[in-house]
């Protein structure tokens, strides 16, 4: 699938009041290889509940720091139990107890933190991208989040020509939260993510 980003442009806008699972049947129709990405942070289970009752199958990449809170790893074991999800799962090639006795959890002005997160963030997700070679990726990217993903949209190109889908991109949480009622959908809140600190600074998987 080969598309200008005046072909996205025009797309974006025919879908900017799209329903999600209309983005979600577009996208698996143009594409060859599809991936959906999960970390199982707060809201993620409508990405997964929507791309998976278009195409049961799609293979889940689930990038796991090995800092999870137990209550993210007991949400993650209901939806893959639940949503019958096919998942792939990825880790550091270290463990997170060989990493505290190294480094810790460096602070961000650290100069370890950009080594921390190359380790237990991009180098899991570059190995399962190399591994599924995806023409589609559908991500729960949400405009708000932070400043970069302001500058994206429903769709986008990622690197290597990837065109990133983004359902939700538009839906406040108000939204989410009466799909999630609608669909008697779990949510969890107690996440953490040991690469950001702040919930408004990009994790470097999508610059």
């Amino acid at each position: 699938m080969a598309l200008t980003q005046k072909d996205i442009t025009a797309l974006n806008a025919r879908f900017r009041d799209a329903a999600p699972q209309e983005v979600i049947s577009w996208a698996i129709d143009q594409a060859q290889k599809t991936v959906v990405t999960t970390n199982f942070r707060p809201y993620e289970v409508v990405i997964l509940q929507a791309v998976t009752k278009v195409k049961q199958d799609v293979p889940v990449i689930w990038c796991d720091t090995g800092y999870n809170t137990p209550n993210t790893y007991r949400h993650a074991e209901e939806l893959i139990r639940t949503l019958e999800l096919n998942v792939d799962l990825y880790v550091p090639k270290q463990t997170s107890a060989h990493r505290d006795v190294v480094m810790g959890i460096p602070a961000i002005d650290d100069p370890r933190h950009a080594v921390f997160t190359e380790q237990v963030k991009l180098e899991p997700f570059n190995r399962a991208m190399e591994a599924h070679k995806p023409d589609v990726w559908f991500t729960n990217l949400r405009k708000g989040q932070t400043a970069l993903r302001d500058s994206l949209d429903i769709l986008s190109l990622g690197k290597n020509g990837i065109l990133k889908v983004s359902p939700f991109y538009h839906w406040s949480d108000t939204e989410l939260d009466a799909y999630l009622e609608e669909h008697n959908l779990p949510n969890e809140h107690t996440y953490f993510d040991p690469t950001k600190v702040l919930e408004n600074r990009e994790c470097g998987l999508h610059t």
